[in-house]
């Protein structure tokens, strides 16, 4: 128990250490001592005029008379005149301070020759045995070296080690000094990575690209004898969450060179120049430690198109950045050994100078996971899983549709936590239920107070989406349909399992805008009103239908024209059509979305007993599955098996289903209806 107790600690993450005692602290303390000292000193030593000084002497007051450096003269007292009332009031006060040993008072003197004249005439009108004899010394204290050179010494030596600081980098503003320096990060033989290809799955096509680039590097020449040049660059291209960055992680474990990481911001700064000079810096230190690898992350932070967006006149730092980085891309000769790495999800916004071959040679296009993909990233998160023997991967990959790597790793995550949440000894397949609904439709809300009759529309309303999915033909089938509350507005989702597949027609395409309104049709048709359910089912209605007459040409009114332009940012004001054309599309949407709506109300009302049927039972139940759907109100009536039960019946059995290309404007395979 011991042991394992030590163990836990070992593994637990070090607290970080507090800094040690500052330099700039250390010499704050001489300086104060120091000060303290000369004041101190000081304070000792009254200041008085000659006249004063000869009256002492003819009083007898005066022990030894010093001519410090031939600049000040310092007079101490006899013990007989410190002890008279004249003297002893005067001292009293800095009783604290020893005045025994004097000096007690000074007077500054011009010139030593004048002074030692004015002693010798005193000396003339006084008896042999009070008379006064000059003794000249020079002092080197605290005090002669603060007034003299010792100073500017100080000033010197607290400057240098203030800057030397700042130019480590402690402290605020610790890389002022050093603000051209590139922040790559290097991981070399000392520091290297511990992620390799085996860690990427899902991603085939793009490893095989990688590791030819890989293997320049390794072998070079087995490319150049045939006349084959190593390519300067490679560009990862896809969504978020892919798997961009853990690739080129692969790489630098794969890769025993060199690899410098930073991301495309590391580059952005405010003062003027900053960005070229690191990025100078960079390939600076690229070419000293060739072969290497650069990998910039979020390249378009830094390389986006010069010109849009930047103010006439105005010196724009990003474009003297990215003119920086094209010249250094394209200047080091091929064979000098040092490959670009880039990942972004932006490429269209991208320089067309960049994405030219000769920078960037080749574009690796990761796009999220089919079918197949996802079952064996499934199968790499599941490794450290302690998993029941009733999870199968290949289920869990039929039932994550259109998700990508980092999404897949969350559900995993997620179910491993719910499972130790409930003191279970594996992760079953039920936890991981849970874990994609939590990840699709948000943390489950248990204390939502919801009255009786939201609940009722609610549960309708649901209803409407679980029948016309289930009686419409080319609609997704239904997985899940539930009343429980989740996220922030969401009172319930359905859940479908769409095809994977490229292409969509017309008929495809109005069915399941017919199942998103079936929410609205059904509260329309049983409570004869509607409610503010079924804003986010009318907002992807609307996107569909406008990308069905302006994107795809499936309008026999306006024909086969689109009107979307892939260059042009996504909200642009530029309309490239008429005032007329504009009034002839929102006719159009408008009747495509009537027509909708009006097919499925009259499908509700042809099956109104079944939709009341699948209702009480969500009240009942809340969550009702495919096989309950099958019990209630019998089975599907069109027998077309999904992509799951195809792949797993060997029916058309293709080596891998590719994943549609991400529309925003094209329905979700989850519905979520929110209240405002």
């Amino acid at each position: 128990m011991a042991e394992d107790t030590q163990k836990n600690r070992n593994n637990l993450p070090k607290i970080p250490q507090r800094p040690g005692f500052q330099g700039w602290l250390i010499v704050s303390l001489i300086m104060a001592v120091l000060l303290i000292m000369f004041f101190g000193q000081r304070s000792n030593v009254r200041d008085i005029r000659q006249k004063q000084f000869v009256e002492m002497v003819k009083s007898r007051e005066v022990e030894k008379v010093a001519l410090v450096n031939d600049r000040t003269v310092e007079i101490t007292l006899t013990n007989e005149a410190l002890r008279s009332e004249k003297y002893k009031n005067l001292f009293e006060e800095r009783s604290y301070l020893s005045t025994s040993q004097g000096p007690h008072f000074s007077f500054p003197v011009i010139s030593p020759a004048s002074f030692k004249d004015d002693v010798d005439k005193l000396n003339a009108q006084l008896a042999e045995a009070d008379r006064i004899e000059i003794q000249p010394e020079n002092k080197t204290g605290f005090y002669e070296f603060f007034t003299g050179w010792g100073f500017l010494i100080l000033i010197v030596l607290t400057m240098y080690f203030m800057m030397s600081r700042m130019a480590g980098g402690g402290g605020p503003g610790g890389q002022i000094f050093n603000i051209g320096k590139s922040r790559a990060a290097l991981f070399d033989a000392d520091s290297k990575v511990k992620i390799t290809f085996n860690d990427v799955a899902g991603l085939d096509e793009a490893k095989e690209e990688i590791k030819e680039i890989v293997e320049f590097l390794k072998t070079p020449k087995k490319f150049t004898d045939l006349g084959g040049k190593i390519p300067k660059g490679a560009l990862l291209v896809g969504p978020p969450g892919t798997g961009k960055t853990l690739l080129a992680k692969a790489v630098a474990g794969e890769a025993n060179v060199p690899f410098f990481s930073l991301s495309g911001s590391d580059f952005v700064e405010m003062f003027v120049g900053v960005g070229a000079a690191r990025v100078r810096d960079l390939f600076k230190q690229a070419k000293e430690k060739a072969p290497c690898i650069i990998f910039i992350d979020e390249i378009d932070a830094v390389g986006r198109s010069r010109g849009r967006g930047s103010m006439p006149g105005a010196n724009d730092e990003r474009e003297n950045t990215l003119n920086s980085l094209l010249v250094e891309m394209d200047g080091f000769a091929t064979d000098s050994g040092i490959i670009i790495l880039a990942a972004t999800n932006r490429p269209d916004v991208l320089d067309p100078a960049l994405m030219r071959p000769g920078r960037f040679d080749r574009q690796i296009s990761i796009d999220k996971p089919d079918l197949i993909g996802r079952e064996a990233i499934f199968k790499v998160h599941l490794k450290p899983v302690k998993i029941a023997p009733d999870v199968n991967p290949k289920e869990l990959a039929a039932q994550t549709p259109g998700f990508a790597g980092a999404e897949i790793a969350n559900v995993c995550n997620e179910a491993a936590l719910i499972a130790a949440r409930r003191n279970k000894k594996a992760v079953d397949m039920h936890d991981f239920q849970e874990a994609m609904d939590r990840v699709i439709g948000g943390l489950e809300k248990k204390n939502k107070l919801i009255s009786p009759e939201e609940k009722k529309i609610v549960a309708f309303h649901e209803a409407g989406h679980a029948i016309t999915g289930w009686f419409f033909e080319h609609a997704n089938p239904l997985v899940k349909v539930t009343i429980v509350p989740r996220g922030i507005a969401a009172l319930g989702y359905a859940q479908y399992l769409p095809k994977e597949q490229f292409l969509y027609r017309t008929e495809q395409l109005i069915d399941e805008m017919c199942v998103t309104l079936g929410g609205r049709a059904a509260e329309d048709i049983v409570f004869d009103k509607i409610s503010t359910g079924a804003s986010n089912d009318l907002e992807r209605v609307t996107k569909l239908a406008y990308s069905m007459v302006t994107v795809y040409g499936m309008n026999e009114k306006i024909g086969n024209i689109s009107f979307y332009d892939s260059k042009q940012p996504e909200y642009s004001f530029n309309k490239p059509y008429s005032e007329e054309t504009a009034r002839e599309i929102d006719e159009e949407v408008r009747k495509l979305v009537n027509s909708a709506y009006q097919r499925t109300r009259q499908m509700l009302l042809d099956k109104r007993e079944k939709l009341e049927i699948i209702a009480q039972e969500l009240l009942k139940k809340e969550i009702l599955f495919q096989n309950d759907l099958e019990r209630l109100i019998g089975k599907r009536p069109f027998d077309t098996p999904t992509t799951y039960q195809a792949f797993t019946n060997g029916q058309d059995k293709p080596e891998s289903y590719p994943e549609p290309t991400p529309d925003p404007n094209e329905a979700e395979p989850v519905t979520t209806e929110k209240v405002s």
